[in-house]
């Protein structure tokens, strides 16, 4: 399985959950993959596993992304895809949302994402070869939902900025486009399941449970449901895909 022979990918939150999924599959398509993520020492750890190497980036740091971007292109010589991975959950009802939890989630899930993807497509093209970007959406920005107002609309814009990207990057030879989860089983769920439980007087794991039974597919996501995507649309045979966004979900939403 050499689909991405050759390819040097730099994939962003990847220390662990999707991330490190998507930096396992590229490994085993032949790619050089460089882990970035916040915390180093798990990010390495992770990367060693899996024959890949690591670098810190904080998204919400422009000199951080710009360090991070230029430490992997001198590890691997040159990038080839990038996969904006890094993001945040919060939820809240709209009466108790903060501006302070608001500027947090927004500045990683949509700031993070535009200036990663800008540092990454400075690279690309200075290179000549062109590329893939591949941002992380998610069914949340195909819909408003009462208690995740703030990350539904930051994945909203994930899903904007990948048709903007796209059609002003193609001309570079850089294909733009972003992937949809629906739920997916991990850490993070552990997270939102404890949201939910908190503003909906739930029991630790009922809502997580619930989601999972109304998946039309029966079942929640895992993360290795989503990296035969991923590899897709970083491989010769997306080159003619543009500014899409599709959905892995189990069938949760048709667009």
């Amino acid at each position: 399985m050499t689909r991405l022979a050759g390819k040097r990918a730099l994939i962003t939150g990847a220390a662990r959950g999707i991330g490190l999924a998507f930096a396992t599959a590229y490994r085993a398509e032949g790619a050089e993959v460089v882990i970035a993520d916040i915390d180093l020492d798990r990010a390495t750890a992770s990367a060693e596993a899996i024959g890949a190497r690591a670098v810190r980036m904080d998204v919400t740091d422009p000199a951080s992304i710009e360090a991070g971007v230029a430490e992997a292109v001198a590890l691997m010589g040159g990038l080839d895809i990038l996969i904006n991975n890094a993001a945040l959950f919060t939820a809240a009802p709209i009466v108790e949302i903060t501006r302070a939890d608001y500027d947090r989630v927004f500045s990683v899930n949509v700031a993070g994402t535009l200036f990663t993807l800008q540092a990454a497509a400075k690279q690309m093209i200075a290179q000549g070869t062109g590329g893939k970007i591949i941002n992380m959406a998610s069914q949340a920005g195909r819909r408003g939902e009462a208690l995740v107002a703030v990350y539904c609309a930051t994945k909203a814009a994930v899903i904007s900025l990948t048709q903007s990207a796209g059609l002003d990057l193609i001309k570079h030879g850089i294909n733009v486009n972003a992937i949809a989860p629906g739920v997916v089983d991990g850490e993070h769920w552990d997270g939102v399941d404890a949201f939910f439980a908190k503003y909906e007087g739930k029991a630790p794991g009922q809502k997580k449970r619930e989601v999972g039974e109304a998946v039309p597919h029966g079942r929640m996501g895992r993360a290795e449901d989503l990296t035969g995507m991923a590899v897709f649309l970083a491989s010769p045979e997306a080159d003619y895909i543009v500014a899409q966004t599709y959905n892995v979900d189990g069938g949760n939403w048709m667009s």
